[in-house]
């Protein structure tokens, strides 16, 4: 029923703002695409572009393209000599992207040595770096989380889950279903979040299927100790095919000690969202269970001692179409003097990639914990959790991994990842179907066919 009031409303939005865009059209010095399409999103980046233009006389055309055919429409525009000036663009796009002549390196290195390099992430540089400087400019991104009951860890001396063994730790000390269950591991095989929490769990003991030269499968031991590991948070588990919802629940009706979880859960956690209200207590709009929960970002596995984060980051691209010095310019506001708005337009999953400026150093984390975020109800980050845990959030960027960012093998890491074949071994191996050795290389057999 909500749908069916809030859709046409959230249609005629986007029927003003493209009239007003497209009377604007002409009188714009620069282009942007931007996938950030949502109707309050987009007027956000409107504003943005307002004050931009103020501040320096350049005119910003806010294009809203969807994100499923942002790949198909940069080709198509590139082809055509026709590219925007600017695009605001997933992690998938950056390294094919420069390669492909699409991206304008030069000038998105400019710009960070500009704002200066230290002020960025480690990780969000990282993961656009080409030989000579840096593909994109990072903008935001998130890491996924461990959310944990602290008070529970705290009452029973328990480290966090830090480590493999920490969290194998903790299960040995909390699990007791139905009342609590140690763990809430993705098994449901044909979702995407199986894919995602898998990743993180075999990056975190540094176990890949590919090296600089394309595919070269899981090495062996490394592979058996993740395995090892999944099947001993699957078995804490409740039976059945598990995903984000069951997590999520479980976690907010208290009854999970631990669940893997994107940032997107912060402001629910804190009772600020009707749709998804913790049911802890009787009050559903409570902030308890936010001040009884803890997040690891980083966690290590036995044979990877420094441990991962997974990361998804975004960057502004500066194309080779584009009118190079207003384009810069464009970007060094954004993540300048416009960088807490830019955070602003959806602050639960855009953590700050640069932390401050050479003269401030923590300031745009500062601004970002103070920014509202909820649906039904806003309130800061800040308000609703301790300082060592925004740290936490946004320290997750600085060693933030992905699959064949470091090997120049992104598209076919995503290839083999979207293939799903890794889920479905695993849960074979969850359910006792095969041993772990055979699951390896039942792993890499298939994985070894996807081009």
């Amino acid at each position: 029923m909500q749908l069916s009031v809030s859709k046409p409303a959230g249609l005629m939005v986007s029927a003003a703002t493209a009239l007003a865009l497209t009377a604007t059209a002409g009188l714009a010095d620069i282009r942007f695409w931007t996938t950030e399409e949502q109707p309050e999103r987009l007027a956000k980046q409107q504003e943005m572009a307002a004050e931009f233009e103020k501040a320096s006389g350049i005119a910003v055309e806010v294009i809203p393209v969807s994100e499923t055919d942002l790949g198909t429409r940069a080709t198509a525009a590139f082809a055509a000599g026709d590219l925007p000036d600017v695009i605001y663009h997933t992690l998938q796009y950056a390294l094919p992207w420069y390669e492909a002549g699409i991206l304008d390196s030069d000038a998105a290195t400019d710009v960070i040595d500009e704002l200066g390099t230290d002020t960025f992430a480690p990780g969000a540089l990282g993961m656009a770096a080409t030989e000579d400087g840096w593909a994109s400019v990072p903008v935001d991104g998130w890491t996924q989380m461990i959310v944990y009951r602290k008070d529970l860890f705290d009452e029973a001396g328990l480290e966090a889950p830090t480590t493999y063994a920490n969290v194998l730790a903790a299960i040995e000390a909390l699990h007791n279903p139905p009342e609590m269950f140690g763990f809430v591991a993705a098994t449901k095989v044909d979702e995407n979040f199986m894919s995602q929490v898998l990743e993180h769990v075999f990056l975190s003991n540094g176990a890949t299927p590919v090296g600089p030269d394309g595919f070269t499968g899981f090495d062996e031991a490394k592979t058996i100790e993740v395995l090892d590991f999944y099947k001993a948070i699957a078995e804490a588990s409740p039976p059945g095919e598990l995903y984000w919802d069951q997590s999520r629940t479980l976690y907010f009706a208290g009854q999970a000690a631990m669940i893997i979880w994107s940032p997107f859960i912060l402001d629910e956690l804190a009772g600020l969202r009707d749709s998804a209200p913790p049911t802890i207590t009787d009050d559903p709009t409570s902030a308890e269970l936010a001040s009884k929960t803890g997040i690891v970002t980083n966690f290590a596995g036995p044979s990877n001692p420094d441990g991962a984060a997974w990361g998804d980051i975004r960057y502004f691209g500066i194309t080779a179409d584009a009118d190079t010095d207003e384009a810069m310019e464009f970007v060094k506001y954004s993540m300048g003097d416009g960088y807490t708005a830019t955070l602003s337009i959806a602050p639960e999953g855009k953590f700050p990639v640069r932390t401050g400026t050479a003269d401030n150093p923590g300031e745009f984390i500062e601004a970002w914990s103070t920014l509202p975020v909820g649906v039904d109800r806003k309130a800061p980050l800040g308000d609703l959790y301790a300082q060592e845990m925004i740290d936490e959030i946004v320290g997750g960027l600085d060693v933030a991994k992905r699959w064949g960012v470091e090997e120049g093998q992104l598209a076919l890491a995503s290839k083999i990842i979207n293939s799903q074949a890794i889920n479905r071994v695993v849960r074979q191996y969850i359910d006792g179907e095969i041993d772990a050795s055979t699951a390896v290389a039942e792993m890499n057999d298939e994985l070894a066919k996807v081009e």
